[in-house]
């Protein structure tokens, strides 16, 4: 029988470090004396560059190294960041313009790397960049999220990356053509800054004839690799470490110039290098997320049940592509595309625009808090337009639980579902019986209320194995390394209390090891909910093997037959004897004998299929009607996210889900002007939520173990933002619905809200 996490709320054992200042940072572990870099970057949008003259910079004060483009390739380095393309609807692959780590020929947004100063100070950098002389001719700028405008690439007619289609668009034509009822809905999902709490760095030193990188990022294994790559060296002989990071978010999961930069830098200089962004640099160079337009059609029979779905869309790559964008909007987006559903055909049709701006990668949920935004928009504006009850033509469309596994219209296999008993909870939890009466006090105080609900899904991504290793140290400790990597989850707190509940090993005397290629032989990182059901799975198989050698060494020491002893998550019971050694006890014993070859495990844990978090999220906003303000009032979260091993943990990442959620719809907004300069690149422009723009948010679990582990996780880490985005929007639709508006668009801001009511276009609006 599988054995479970005990589902405590422990408190995060890494939290008093972050909290009295102890974190351990990439720009604390730069060593003393490491010399500072500063990357000089692109102030003009779209140019022709015609020249880069570094003579002054070199000769100015305190400065060791100036790098361009002719540099790097002078020293032999492959200066292309690599990709990864989808295949478009014609089955070629989508456009692979070089992405060069400084600037060749052309400059194609503000922030572009064009040249890299190494000085002994950072402000000796920045002095010496400002002698640097770039000769860039202007090009105009194309800012616009359509096909057209001045070509960006060559390899890219119509500035068009690629255009791709996935499913049955024969099946959907038709479904269309026959149904009862047809509803169409444009949605905006505008760009989003990351904005982590710690920007992106870096720092690089020669340890003899190997190259040690330090980054911030969300994994050291592909960084690894491309290091190598880059720089033309072994693998053998690159190491890539993670100190402790603020935040990621998908954000930090690509790999940026300024990585190999730093590295070929100190390997030139044979000195250590460091660099860390500040924040309107990180504003300018950092990967955005979503920024996105589609258009959503969904057929119903008489009965409103769906009989087939649409989705055309257009999504900004910005102006390269970055390691995973072209995907995030295509193949990541089907895997959720009919949601909880029962759709029997589905068609995606996106095509990928470059444009004069940043580029865009994951950021938290990656594809798929997209694909839901957009389902859950149209199932809400279809309620309205047919008359139906939000949550009766929810009900009537949902997969029946006699019917998993189901495989969805995208080719999905959900293994397990209970979504009407979710939507029941969170009806209950957030009280919908008692909207009319608040919508009612709020009208008496000349507010206009609403409320919105969204049912949500996501598929958990990346690779389906990870490694892990436990060692038995001699100074009484055990030794947890594991091939994932925290940006502030809390992994250390809950792979630690999963072990300690596998084995009895007190939690307190584990110490979590990550983020070190040399430690650890290879990890899939973090990214896409995957960490703690990949990572525990793995547990779970060194766990058995742990206790199948431990077992095989008491039976033999006490002279009795293996099935003889057992052993029940905290200690062994040996037939026969009074000894009830727990597995610390037994650890010891091995070592006393010199069985030195029991005290480190290491295995590979595989899962055939990753899980699928679900739940329902259930806002209410209000809005003054006389300054457009919106404030989300009360919010509701019921989650299905299987067993949880520490609830506190889950509860936890739910909130900063849909605080980011709240943010991307209400206060964030992205704006370039025509020439291809950031407008909001500094947070006196940039409104991040703060908290007094996140309410009180209680979180209920409503789970249904996932088969598709022995734990039944599902995952968490992203939830929050998935159903957080549809669910303020909707709530925005439902109070402005009465005034006669039938189409919003995020961000919220006072002014578009207040150019909503006047009558105004909304997109002029400040």
């Amino acid at each position: 029988m599988e054995k479970f996490g005990k589902s405590q709320p422990v408190t995060r054992v890494e939290d008093v470090r972050f909290l009295t200042g102890h974190g351990n940072y990439v720009d604390d572990v730069a060593p003393e004396g490491a010399l500072h870099a500063f990357v000089m970057r692109s102030t003009v949008a779209h140019g022709r560059l015609e020249g880069i003259d570094a003579t002054e910079a070199r000769a100015a004060p305190g400065v060791h190294l100036v790098l361009t483009l002719a540099d790097l390739e002078a020293a032999g380095l492959d200066v292309h960041l690599d990709t990864d393309l989808v295949t478009n609807i014609d089955s070629t692959e989508g456009a692979d313009p070089e992405r060069p780590l400084l600037a060749r020929d052309k400059v194609r947004f503000v922030g572009e790397p064009t040249a890299l100063v190494v000085a002994e100070t950072l402000l000796q950098a920045k002095d010496a960049a400002e002698l640097i002389e770039a000769d860039i001719a202007d090009l105009p700028a194309h800012v616009r999220l359509a096909a057209g405008g001045e070509q960006i690439h060559a390899e890219a007619p119509d500035n068009k990356a690629f255009e791709y289609g996935f499913g049955d668009r024969d099946a959907v034509d038709a479904a269309i053509e026959a149904a009862a009822h047809v509803v169409r809905l444009k949605v905006e999902d505008n760009r989003v800054i990351v904005n982590s709490m710690e920007p992106r760095g870096c720092f690089a030193e020669t340890q003899g004839n190997r190259l040690h990188v330090a980054v911030n990022g969300q994994g050291v294994w592909e960084t690894k690799k491309r290091l190598a790559r880059v720089l033309g060296l072994d693998k053998d002989d690159v190491r890539v470490t993670t100190p402790d990071v603020g935040g990621g978010f998908g954000m930090k999961g690509a790999d940026y110039p300024e990585t190999f930069l730093v590295a070929h830098a100190a390997r030139t200089l044979g000195k250590p290098v460091r660099w860390m962004s500040d924040r309107t640099e990180a504003m300018l160079s950092d990967n955005a997320g979503r920024d996105l337009v589609s258009v959503a059609t969904l057929a119903f029979d008489a009965d409103y049940r769906i009989t087939g779905y649409q989705v055309e869309s257009l999504c900004n790559l910005g102006a390269y592509n970055s390691g995973y964008a072209q995907f995030i909007q295509t193949e990541l987006f089907t895997k959720v595309m009919p949601g909880t559903y029962d759709i029997p055909c589905a068609w995606l049709h996106c095509e990928g625009i470059f444009t004069n701006t940043t580029q865009t990668d994951a950021y938290r949920g990656a594809g798929r808090p997209e694909a839901i935004f957009v389902l859950e928009r149209a199932m809400d504006n279809a309620a309205r337009v047919l008359g139906v009850d939000a949550l009766d033509l929810r009900r009537r469309n949902f997969i029946a639980p006699d019917k998993f596994p189901y495989k969805t219209a995208t080719g999905m296999t959900y293994d397990i579902g209970a979504f009407d008993n979710v939507l029941t909870r969170a009806e209950a939890e957030a009280d919908l019986a008692g909207f009319a009466a608040r919508r009612a006090e709020s009208e008496k105080r000349g507010q206009l209320r609403g409320l919105g609900i969204c049912y949500y899904i996501e598929s958990i991504l990346g690779q389906k194995h990870e490694d892990v290793k436990v060692a038995f140290e001699q100074d009484g400790t055990v030794s947890l390394y594991v091939g994932t990597q925290s940006a502030g989850q809390g992994h250390e707190t809950v792979y630690a209390q999963f072990l300690a509940d596998q084995t009895g090993l007190p939690a307190e005397r584990i110490n979590v090891v990550q983020g070190d290629s040399d430690r650890i032989r290879r990890g899939g990182g973090t990214g896409g909910s995957r960490s703690v059901t990949t990572q525990t799975n793995a547990t779970l198989v060194a766990v058995r093997t742990m206790l199948d050698s431990f077992t095989a060494f008491l039976a033999e020491e006490e002279g009795v037959a293996p099935a003889d002893v057992s052993f029940d998550d905290e200690r062994f019971r040996i037939g026969g004897s009074n000894l009830t050694p727990t597995m610390m006890e037994v650890a010891e014993m091995a070592r006393d004998k010199g069985r030195e070859d029991l005290l480190t495990v290491a295995e590979t844990g595989r899962l055939q299929q990753m899980s699928f978090p679900n739940g329902c999220h259930v806002a209410e906003v209000e809005i003054d009607p006389e300054t457009g303000e919106t404030r989300c009032v009360k919010y509701t979260v019921v989650d299905d996210f299987g067993n949880l091993i520490n609830p506190m943990l889950a509860e936890g990442q739910v909130h900063g889900g849909v605080a980011q959620g709240i943010g991307q719809i209400l206060t964030e907004r992205v704006v370039y002007d025509s020439e291809g300069q950031l407008l909001t690149a500094t947070f006196m422009d940039y409104a991040m939520p703060r908290a007094e723009d996140v309410p009180f948010m209680p979180f209920h679990s409503e789970p249904t173990p996932s088969l598709n582990n022995p734990m039944g996780m599902k995952g968490c880490g992203e939830a929050g933002t998935v159903g957080a985005l549809a669910a303020v929007t909707n709530a925005v639709q439902d109070a402005l619905w009465a005034r006669g508006v039938r189409e919003v668009q995020p961000p919220f801001t006072p002014q578009r809200v207040w150019a909503l009511l006047d009558g105004q276009d909304q997109s002029a609006a400040a």
